[in-house]
């Protein structure tokens, strides 16, 4: 895994989707670590908890789009991207520096974009990749120091493969189809494809 800056800080930025200084995501992000210590503990908790806590929008057949941390932790729901932006905002309330990874996927015989996230655990001072989409039937994404452990392992002889950069921002693909559409069904056969 490759971050796209080398600068720690821009993994804990605030911006209007990682929008971590509002209260809404500021207060449960420190409310669920306030009795753990180390970073790894609270990135865990974390990813488990918007991974089993906000259920992806297709699983439970939610036509809201959401695009900000603020507004998934608000709505409840969100599909990978919207997802893996609360994730990012909570880690970096609590100053775990965290950022985006994507990987492209083959669904119904079309490839499509998958958003995932990369956290750096200061105290082992690496990146780590996770998948917080939510576990269903076949999926079982973990938390692993050691095995990466993805909703969707890549099937290279699908086409299918994870992107090696770590960006410090969504990106501009994900971004305009999350603020384009207000129906999931709608947006959904718009989903991009690959990044630019």
């Amino acid at each position: 895994m490759k971050p796209i800056s080398n600068n720690l800080d821009d993994y804990l930025a605030v911006t209007p989707i990682i929008d971590w200084n509002t209260s809404i995501v500021a207060n449960k992000a420190k409310e669920l670590t306030a009795n753990l210590q180390d970073d790894i503990t609270k990135a865990q908790y974390l990813f488990e908890w918007v991974r089993d806590n906000i259920p992806h929008s297709k699983d439970i057949d939610a036509d809201a789009v959401t695009c900000s941390a603020s507004e998934v932790l608000e709505v409840g729901t969100g599909i990978c991207f919207a997802k893996s932006h609360l994730l990012a905002a909570m880690l970096r309330a609590v100053g775990i520096p965290a950022g985006f990874c994507y990987q492209v996927c083959v669904s119904d015989d079309s490839k499509i974009l998958h958003g995932l996230n990369g956290i750096y655990l200061l105290s082992l001072k690496r990146w780590i990749r996770v998948d917080p989409r939510g576990n269903t039937g076949e999926i079982d994404a973990q938390f692993d120091l050691q095995t990466e452990r993805l909703a969707f392992p890549p099937n290279p002889a699908l086409g299918e493969f994870v992107y090696n950069e770590i960006w410090s921002n969504p990106v501009p693909e994900v971004v305009e189809v999350l603020t384009k559409f207000t129906s999931r069904r709608q947006m959904w056969k718009h989903l991009p494809t690959s990044i630019s």
